[in-house]
């Protein structure tokens, strides 16, 4: 009985929590003490290797309510340096291109078209690639100079934008945030089963996830 009590209590936890657009993220550490970091669209739970599953899911329940409630405070706190952090990183920083610095610089406006041609020579091949992985296809997808979002998509007429600013970073942060789009094309919202489709098509994509998630922008 206690085994399926802590399943059934874990599995209420990540809804409750996905219905918040959270996902939870438990990692066993060499730790001494339980650690909880609530970022944008993530709790991030650091356990002691020795602590027992059910310890873990109770743990969890009793900051279920305190990461609901201020996660609209660190979403606002995120929103307000995303501008300056963009604007920064296309003035005072190298001119980045999949994460590699290149040898020459460019205006802001330029930076911005040169980025702009530098994904739509990509984005053919990579929608070719993760469209049939996923299960989905968008009818259209279009670019934007976007400074609070990475992506978004219109499920309606299966539209998907992308940010124009994803080429200064690893050419795998632009797949995740395909096939992150994608998978909305499945759950329109960020669901516990929306996240289990992303999982299935990219078992990798946390580590893209908590790249972005540390920069300007976030994901609809």
């Amino acid at each position: 009985m206690a085994t399926q009590d802590t399943t059934s209590i874990s599995i209420l936890a990540k809804q409750q929590l996905a219905q918040a657009g959270i996902e939870l993220q438990v990692t066993k550490k060499r730790v001494k003490n339980i650690n909880f970091r609530l970022k944008p669209y993530l709790l991030m739970v650091s356990v002691p290797v020795s602590m027992s599953a059910a310890q873990i899911v109770q743990a969890v329940a009793q900051r279920l309510s305190w990461a609901v409630a201020n996660h609209a405070q660190v979403l606002e706190q995120y929103k307000r340096k995303q501008h300056t952090l963009t604007e920064s990183s296309t003035t005072n920083s190298p001119l980045l291109l999949w994460d590699i610095a290149q040898p020459f610089t460019l205006s802001p406006d330029d930076t911005i078209a040169y980025y702009r041609q530098q994904l739509s020579d990509v984005i053919p091949s990579l929608f070719d690639k993760w469209q049939p992985i996923v299960g989905a296809r968008a009818n259209e997808v279009r670019l934007k100079k976007m400074h609070t979002r990475w992506g978004s998509c219109n499920t309606r007429v299966r539209r998907v934008w992308l940010s124009v600013y994803l080429p200064a970073y690893p050419i795998e942060c632009t797949e995740y945030v395909i096939v992150h789009e994608l998978c909305h094309l499945h759950h329109a919202n960020h669901s516990f089963a929306f996240w289990q489709t992303v999982a299935t098509a990219m078992p990798d994509y946390q580590h893209w996830h908590n790249m972005l998630a540390g920069k300007t922008g976030q994901l609809d």
